[in-house]
């Protein structure tokens, strides 16, 4: 499998690699080294003070030395960044051509496949701008033009792309569970093709609001100097000036988790509950043939649907589970601390390589979800067709179905 290549290589190359913060990877924050001097000795207090003064020693105290200094492995480097090329790639392609079917053909211009489109021009976005400084940071290991003020822009729309772009997948995702299930329930209505009023609104609400959660990012990142061994680094961290954004940051993890994962998975089981239940209930009626075989075309449009949202769950839940592990195992005062960092720095590449995914694996779903969706692709990808000889080919199923269509010559 593609993304068990790079943690192959992981384990065998990389060794004691440092932490990285929630969800945007950035170059490493040296540890105090082993010849740091150690922290001074805390004075001694009462003890009805004691757990008082050990919060607050544990706040000021310097962390102690690792056992071994950090580093990052060449083989390890080049292999994440054919990797991230890779998906860079066929993302853009992918996406790309999507977006000149669905807007090239006017029988494909409906509900569902709107916020089709609206996902794929938002995984285009992230790919075209958040890869190249992802690989871009990786083999500099620092932040690209950090000390020029489009290296302070650059790291304030980074997290924003990446959050609204997470943002904007996440809630097409939940439409469309909620539109399948109203196709399946409203099974004796034909719908013809034309984006609804409605499915504009939506896509409309959908980046305003998946921007407006991602402001956050963009006001707290920001560039910071850090000296080490006589060496100035600046690198672009999340750096919390106001009580709110310590809040954000402090709950960060949990709240990425909660919103950007859980919600379209708790989302999708109750429509898709509720779509089952409507299914089992028209088959033990009378239906007409025709009808039925309507139901029957939604009902694989839903198992479509159904596993693009298994593919978002199967591809975000390793960098969820890395944050999660960061956040209630690590201990900064443990001189352990390293070895885990390690370990977690690995998961954390190679979960934002499978998160990365998620962006370009879509059109490929669409793909084998249909033959003739199928050879839609190839004839735009090889140049074999123009607008007119493609709209010809093409008849769409009722009630706005995007992704299965009827063979000409049955």
């Amino acid at each position: 499998m593609l993304t068990s290549l790079p943690f192959i290589c992981c384990l065998l190359f990389a060794s004691h690699v440092g932490g990285q913060s929630a969800f945007t990877p950035r170059p490493l924050q040296p540890d105090v080294g082993t010849s740091d001097p150690p922290p001074p000795l805390a004075p001694i207090r009462s003890p009805s003070n004691a757990n008082w003064s050990q919060a607050q020693d544990n706040k000021g105290r310097i962390p102690p030395s690792c056992l071994q200094k950090t580093s990052i492995k060449s083989a390890f480097k080049y292999v994440n960044t054919v990797l991230s090329c890779l998906i860079f790639a066929v993302g853009i392609v992918g996406n790309a051509t999507l977006l000149r079917i669905i807007y090239q053909n006017k029988n494909m211009r409906n509900g569902p496949n709107a916020l089709i489109a609206s996902l794929a021009l938002g995984d285009l976005i992230y790919i075209a701008i958040d890869i190249p400084i992802n690989v871009y940071k990786l083999l500099a290991m620092q932040w690209p033009f950090a000390d020029s003020p489009f290296g302070l822009f650059l790291c304030k729309l980074f997290p924003f792309l990446q959050k609204a772009s997470v943002g904007i997948t996440v809630l097409n995702l939940c439409a469309l569970s909620v539109d399948r299930y109203r196709a399946v329930a409203s099974w004796s209505r034909i719908q013809g093709t034309g984006v609804p009023t409605g499915t504009a609104v939506e896509i409309a609400v959908i980046w305003l609001l998946s921007a407006a959660l991602a402001v956050p990012e963009a006001v707290g990142f920001t560039i910071r100097r850090f000296e080490h061994n006589n060496v100035t680094i600046r690198t672009c961290i999340l750096d919390p000036q106001t009580p709110f954004m310590t809040f954000y940051r402090d709950a960060k993890d949990w709240w990425l988790f909660g919103f950007y994962f859980c919600v379209p998975l708790a989302c999708s089981a109750v429509f898709y509950g509720l779509m089952t239940c409507e299914m089992l209930r028209h088959q033990r009626g009378h239906l007409r043939i025709s009808l039925s075989e309507h139901l029957k075309q939604r009902r694989e449009v839903a198992k479509a649907v159904f596993c693009l949202v298994v593919i978002f769950a199967l591809c975000w839940f390793p960098l969820h589970l890395s944050r999660l592990l960061k956040k209630t195992v690590y201990d900064s005062l443990d001189v352990r601390r390293c070895e885990l960092l390690n370990l977690l720095l690995v998961l954390d590449y190679l979960s934002i390589n499978i998160a990365t995914i998620n962006s370009c694996i879509n059109p490929i779903i669409l793909f084998f979800v249909s033959k003739k969706f199928k050879n839609c692709f190839k004839s735009c990808l090889c140049c074999w067709c123009y607008s007119g000889s493609l709209s010809n080919s093409l008849q769409p199923l009722h009630h706005g179905t995007s992704l299965q269509y009827k063979h000409t010559d049955h």
